[in-house]
């Protein structure tokens, strides 16, 4: 039983409720403060997770098919040569008397272009022609004996018919009868020794010839190689003294094409090339060889190819380095796509990845679009045939397509569903923040 007086009970009991309303309403504040704090936290938490899943999601660049022209060269390297090169040499040995041209002299056929010593092979030709007069006059000899003996012998009969036989004696006109016979092949001899003899003159004027060093073409002196006074040796090879080109303004472009580019080339088929003197000016020529024999270049396998080449200017030289362009194929109004479109493959998605992307937020989000084709997408080329991928409604969609020549940028395609203007998948990004 309390000892407060009934009028000082009341004002305790007002105490004691304010209190127990001050504490429920404290409690219930701080309940709705923690809240708030959660749902605080959980909105860039949840705006992290969705910006994450978005900018996750594939992005498609495309490209338009166009119609135009398309040409495919085949790339090679050469050195320019005239059409008609020649060596010209000495076949005799000696010293260089005098050189008469000197290089870039033009020269006709027949020049003289330098001499050797003649004095030797002067006296050689004395010597010769003294042989041919001495065989000649043993010819005159043997004429002469061979008159005699057949005179002889026509003579020794004539008595024989006169005496009847009795006199000259048998054996007498026998050995007359040899006597003729051995002038007559006198003779014989001698006129073989005769045209030795001149056979013998005749080789050493052409040596004479020879000591002369003549063009044998119509051209031009690209290099000289002797000096007057220098001695030449030909007992084993030919020595090399000047070497002429026939002529310039025609010329030729041997060029060494890949192994993996000359089932492309064929003689007839246009070219265009440039030299670095001339860098920006273009020179039009036209393949008339492409070789069987292949050579190899540091492991490398090519075919010659032999390309005429006009030079009316002279703006060519021989052995100038040139970068040829060899039209291949040419195709007019054709439709054509960027190569990296044939190459775009959309890639497959694993179920792991569908795993990892199963949480709340994620199953919210939108997803790629999926491949309506019922083939994996990275079987694109069957049986000869290519897809391009485009999208349509927001889903990805192969598009088969006949290819045909590319220059390796661009390649000629054909099929009922490919149309001017249409844009085609060349490359997917995923960005990741």
């Amino acid at each position: 039983m309390s000892n407060f007086p009934l009028d000082e009970k009341e004002p305790l009991d007002r105490i004691v409720a304010a209190e127990k309303s001050a504490y429920f309403l404290g409690f219930s504040s701080r309940i709705w403060l923690i809240g708030a704090l959660v749902m605080l936290m959980a909105v860039p938490s949840a705006f992290y997770l969705l910006s994450r899943n978005t900018a996750s999601a594939p992005q498609y660049l495309t490209e338009e098919v166009v119609r135009g022209n398309l040409t495919v060269t085949v790339s090679a390297t050469g050195n320019l040569q005239p059409t008609n090169q020649v060596d010209v040499g000495s076949e005799l040995s000696g010293t260089v008397e005098s050189v008469l041209v000197d290089d870039n002299d033009r020269v006709r056929k027949g020049q003289l272009l330098a001499r050797l010593d003649l004095s030797k092979l002067n006296d050689q030709v004395a010597k010769s022609e003294a042989a041919l007069i001495s065989a000649e006059s043993q010819v005159d000899q043997m004429l002469a004996t061979v008159e005699e003996s057949r005179a002889n012998l026509a003579r020794l009969r004539h008595v024989a018919e006169l005496s009847g036989g009795k006199v000259p004696s048998k054996a007498e006109l026998e050995t007359a009868q040899a006597t003729l016979g051995r002038a007559v092949a006198s003779e014989a001899g001698a006129r073989a020794a005769v045209t030795q003899a001149r056979a013998t003159l005749k080789s050493e004027q052409t040596n004479l010839a020879k000591a002369s060093i003549r063009s044998p073409i119509d051209g031009v002196v690209l290099a000289r190689k002797v000096e007057p006074g220098q001695t030449v040796a030909a007992s084993l090879q030919a020595p090399v003294l000047f070497t002429l080109a026939e002529n310039l303004a025609q010329m030729k472009l041997q060029v060494d094409v890949d192994e993996a580019d000359v089932g492309q080339v064929r003689a007839g088929q246009p070219a265009s090339f440039n030299v670095d003197a001339y860098a920006g000016r273009k020179y039009p020529a036209r393949i008339i060889r492409v070789g069987y024999g292949s050579q190899t270049k540091d492991g490398v396998v090519s075919y010659k190819t032999i390309l005429k080449v006009g030079n009316d200017d002279l703006s060519l030289r021989p052995g100038m380095t040139a970068t040829s362009e060899i039209t291949t194929a040419t195709r007019e109004n054709v439709l054509l796509v960027s190569n990296a479109a044939l190459r775009f493959t959309p890639p497959l998605k694993s179920d792991s990845d569908d795993k990892k992307d199963g949480s709340f937020v994620s199953s919210l989000l939108p997803k790629p679009p999926a491949s309506t084709s019922s083939k994996p997408a990275s079987a694109s080329v069957k049986g000869g045939a290519q897809h391009l991928w485009v999208l349509r409604d927001g889903q990805l969609l192969a598009v088969p397509v006949s290819v045909g020549v590319s220059n390796g940028h661009q390649t000629e395609v054909s099929g009922g569903d490919v149309k001017p203007g249409m844009q085609v998948i060349t490359e997917s990004v995923v960005t990741q923040k």
